[in-house]
């Protein structure tokens, strides 16, 4: 199993080794339903063969000549009847078969895909382009019910289509077989050259649409900064091209399907076919009845011959998407949820050792070591860019330290499983993400379905909350735009820090938790938040000197590293640096 932050562990495991694999392991989850596809497939084309055998020995009995079933008119009628409503029974229960595949193939791998990144690490979804990620989640994984049905439906028919006439052809005389071979043999050469120039085209095809949803994915995320900077233009000319490209691949795609050569090698194999026959009936070989027969099972041949370019195109845009898919789930992150780590309830004794962090090579944090007791608060201060959000977010494993460790209660976060640390650790940034619910379940988000209405209304009164809340047309049950877009930042805050305080966590991070409430508002919901820190190791994130003096300890970083720490007055009285943020702003309090 691939290096992952959470998975679920009753979850199918599926084969990844190659795209045919993958798909083959899917289908074989349900390979009951493959197997009565198959047999419906081989029934209604092994039966179909046999209404152009009947139709020329009715010739032949309309004709005076003996046959050598001896069977009458009536008869032969009866027998075709029977032969349709069979096969019409066999396809509808073969058909249904894969349309069942196809489906479940489409809903397996899209729940296996959104798994997988849910189990990716914050480190790879900040290197992701939403759009792209949302176009293979939605797009490609649509192409895989494609694939199926109706393309390795219409496929796997239309190749036993091609075969069992065939075979019938030499049962009427083996000589027959020359045309039929003949059709194969140019069939699967133009079928390998179409093959060949029909899979980069679809691969290409595939990649630019995931660039071009995401070219229209990051202009709406950002549309008030294109408004604002009278950008519609550019953006729009931007789409424009990632959208030419595509249409260039489409029509690349028509070109290679308009040069699809079987129909021309068929419209030659029946050519050759009618006259062979004619002569071996011209010689007595064969009876007109037999010609009958042979030319309307060459004629069957059409089948498989036209609906292959439409059915290898769609296979082939089905591995192209499923390529993509897996490239994405086969990429591993740097976290793994260890799931046998400790994950016993936490007294919040936190401590960092030593620790650095980085991208690519380029320290964000250098040699940082401080430590917290047990209910202790811990400003965090300094200027913009110096680490301050990057350091808190490394307690929690949203990111992995570079070098030194972090310990909770004495033991290295990576010896704790993931769950079971996040749960006792809560955060509420700057950065307020809501969700498409209800106001009651994004408050209760952190704590599942186990929550109670009264728990939420209870967090809500001791956030400063109820009050707007109520004041809602459809109070706890009004829906809350994407990202809190209906709420104003104080109002996205306050449901922020309900979910904190719902989760009752044992170390809680506040990054600027207050920035966006007013004054008034910022009195009450501090007073909520005193109580809630009462017994909790915090680290804050602040330049309100009104929180920065209730902390226990006050930490510098300058740059990504500890400049100094200590207490408000020792740092004011020693650090050139704090002195600057803080102490002209600490006179005019004091004043």
């Amino acid at each position: 199993m691939s290096i992952q932050e959470f998975h679920v562990s009753d979850s199918y495991i599926y084969n990844r080794s190659t795209p045919l694999r993958w798909i083959v392991s899917h289908i074989m989850r349900h390979k009951w339903f493959m197997f009565a596809y198959v047999i419906g497939v081989l029934i209604t084309n092994g039966i179909s063969v046999f209404i152009p055998v009947l139709t020329g020995e009715a010739f032949d009995v309309v004709l005076g000549n003996e046959t050598a079933s001896g069977r009458s008119l009536s008869t032969i009628a009866l027998i075709i009847l029977a032969i349709v409503l069979v096969r019409g029974c066999s396809d509808l229960g073969g058909q249904y078969a894969m349309e069942f595949i196809a489906k479940r193939l489409e809903r397996d791998a899209r729940d296996e895909l959104y798994l997988n990144l849910l189990g990716k690490s914050q480190t790879w979804h900040n290197q992701q382009r939403v759009g792209d990620l949302m176009a293979r989640a939605n797009n490609d994984v649509r192409e895989l019910n494609g694939m199926m049905m109706p393309g390795f439906s219409l496929l796997f028919d239309s190749m036993s289509a091609l075969v069992i006439p065939i075979i019938v052809i030499g049962t009427l005389n083996w000589r027959l077989l020359l045309s039929p071979i003949i059709f194969v043999v140019l069939f699967v050469l133009a079928l390998g050259r179409y093959m060949q120039q029909l899979g980069p085209v679809s691969g290409r095809m595939r990649m630019q649409f995931g660039k071009m949803n995401a070219t229209v994915a990051e202009t709406v995320s950002g549309i008030e900064v294109v408004k604002i900077n009278v950008q519609e233009v550019q953006e729009g000319s931007k789409f424009g091209r990632t959208a030419r490209l595509y249409r260039d691949y489409f029509v690349e795609l028509g070109v290679v399907q308009a040069w699809y050569l079987p129909p021309l090698v068929l419209g030659l194999a029946i050519t050759i076919g009618f006259l062979h026959g004619a002569y071996m009936l011209s010689q007595g070989t064969i009876s007109v009845g037999d010609l009958v027969a042979y030319i309307g099972l060459l004629f069957l041949l059409r089948y498989p011959t036209f609906i292959s370019t439409f059915t290898f195109a769609l296979v082939e845009m089905g591995f192209a998407s499923a390529r993509r898919i897996l490239e994405l789930m086969l990429q591993e992150t740097d976290i793994d949820e260890n799931e046998s780590g400790r994950s016993e309830p936490m007294e919040g004794a936190l401590e960092f050792e030593n620790v650095s962090f980085g991208y690519d090579d380029t320290l964000i944090l250098k040699n940082i070591s401080f430590k917290a007791n047990p209910g202790e608060t811990v400003a965090i201060v300094g200027q913009t860019g110096s680490g301050k959000s990057t350091l808190t977010k490394l307690v929690n494993r949203t990111y992995d330290v570079t070098e030194g460790r972090i310990l909770i209660d004495g033991v290295d976060l990576r010896e704790w499983q993931l769950n079971g640390l996040r749960t006792q650790i809560s955060a509420i940034e700057q950065d307020i993400v809501m969700f498409s619910r209800d106001v009651a379940a994004n408050i209760g988000f952190g704590v599942g379905r186990d929550v109670t209405h009264e728990q939420i209304v209870q967090a809500a009164k001791e956030a400063q909350a109820h009050d707007f809340i109520e004041q809602f047309k459809d109070g706890y049950h009004t829906q809350v735009g994407e990202r809190g877009v209906t709420l104003s930042g104080g109002q996205r805050q306050r449901l922020a820090i309900a979910r904190a305080i719902l989760t009752d966590p044992r170390i809680l991070i506040l990054d600027d938790a207050t920035s966006a409430i007013d004054s008034a508002t910022e009195d009450r919901i501090q007073t909520a938040i005193n109580r809630v820190l009462t017994g909790r190791t915090t680290l804050l994130i602040t330049h309100r000197l009104s929180q920065i003096r209730r902390a226990d300890r006050v930490i510098v970083l300058e740059d990504g590293k500890i400049l100094d720490q200590g207490t408000h007055q020792e740092l004011l009285d020693r650090c050139v640096l704090y002195q600057r943020i803080f102490g002209k702003k600490d006179e005019a309090t004091s004043d």
